[in-house]
């Protein structure tokens, strides 16, 4: 998902929120021969993600400066370990020091959340995935950052699958139809390689829900017993994924019910950007 198009768009349009017409303060300030060097060093320990995206940021304010990556996505690092080393001009290092910070704070914190939640639950079969409860443009960098933590992603948008939610059937069922026909309708239109899943907040809906074969079920705001309730009845006819009241403290029990797939809006919503640093020295 996260790919150089998709770096390089994101990083531009960062860089030109944030010196639409340059650095005012680089360039009067520091003179223009100066070079710079700096650490990306760790404040806490954490998992690391989005080295990519901030070598771009310093790449796109000024292309002669050399990041070296020191650590790689998905790696689990120490408070106090050194992460990466940056060097060259120094107007260029200042400029692209906010957005490349903002970029690995922000994506290190979601994969280290969600490392969190990834080894709460690996003793089950469950994967922990994320929603599309994300920052407006910034989706394809924070997915990334949870399956840097272990995690899995959801469906990526609106395009990619369809998902009959609760809204979705209640405005269908108001109007008198059958739920049965109304996802066969469904899946008769749209193409046989697209996955299907419907969301269910009771156990007497199921029965409908299942003679309609969809791919997934999710089991929305569940009890336990009623999570291993719809476990046994749905028996591996579906993947069933276990929504709502999902937190870390309790993950590990959802897990444990039989679930297939536990969705987890806080990966991206509510992770909170990592303390990392950059340690910078003027070199000439």
């Amino acid at each position: 998902m996260l790919t150089p198009h998709e770096i390089t768009r994101v990083v531009a349009i960062a860089l030109e929120e944030d010196a639409p017409w340059g650095d005012l303060t680089a360039l009067s300030l520091i003179p223009e021969g100066a070079q710079a060097s700096a650490e990306l060093g760790a404040r806490e320990p954490g998992v690391f993600s989005g080295g990519a995206v901030f070598a771009e940021a310093f790449r796109q304010a000024d292309p002669r400066i050399q990041v070296t990556l020191e650590t790689q996505d998905g790696h689990h690092f120490n408070q106090g370990d050194r992460l990466a080393t940056i060097h060259g001009p120094a107007r260029g290092v200042l400029t692209g020091e906010r957005i490349a910070l903002n970029f690995i704070q922000r994506m290190s914190g979601i994969a280290t959340l969600t490392a969190q939640y990834v080894d709460r639950t690996k003793h089950t079969k469950a994967r922990i995935v994320d929603t599309r409860k994300t920052t407006p443009g910034l989706r394809a960098l924070e997915r990334h950052a949870v399956r840097s933590g272990g995690g899995h992603n959801h469906r990526r948008n609106l395009s990619d699958a369809a998902m009959a939610k609760d809204n979705h059937l209640a405005i269908l069922l108001n109007s008198g139809m059958n739920l049965t026909e109304v996802l066969r309708q469904a899946r008769w239109r749209i193409p046989h390689t697209t996955h299907l899943e419907v969301e269910v907040d009771r156990l007497d809906q199921l029965d409908a829900v299942l003679a309609a074969q969809p791919d997934s079920i999710m089991l929305d705001n569940f009890s336990l017993d009623d999570l291993r309730a719809g476990v046994a009845k749905i028996a591996g006819r579906a993947v069933v994924e276990a929504s709502g009241g999902v937190n870390f403290d309790t993950v590990k029990q959802i897990a444990e019910t039989g679930v297939d797939v536990i969705s987890v809006g806080a990966l991206t919503h509510s992770a909170r950007a990592l303390d990392l640093g950059l340690d910078m020295r003027i070199t000439s």
